[in-house]
């Protein structure tokens, strides 16, 4: 098991994450990214456990401010 950890309010909106990782990310009406199934852990910051973790490190890799964490 993977955890993948978005910091939200730091999202540019560039779109990245949703286009190399879809069935993990969408954009949303805001203009920032949405980790779909995340919880919010603290303010921003949203959480999900995932059993492949492959799309989302290059969700995160891609990323141009790095907002996307796996461990």
């Amino acid at each position: 098991m993977a955890k993948v950890i978005q910091h939200r309010q730091k999202c540019i909106g560039c779109g990245t994450c949703a286009a190399v990782c879809p069935q993990y990310w969408k954009m949303e009406e805001d203009g920032k990214s949405t980790l779909k199934g995340g919880k919010e852990a603290e303010t921003g910051v949203f959480e999900v456990e995932v059993d492949d973790a492959d799309c989302n490190k290059e969700a995160a890799s891609a990323c141009p401010v790095q907002v996307i964490e796996v461990k």
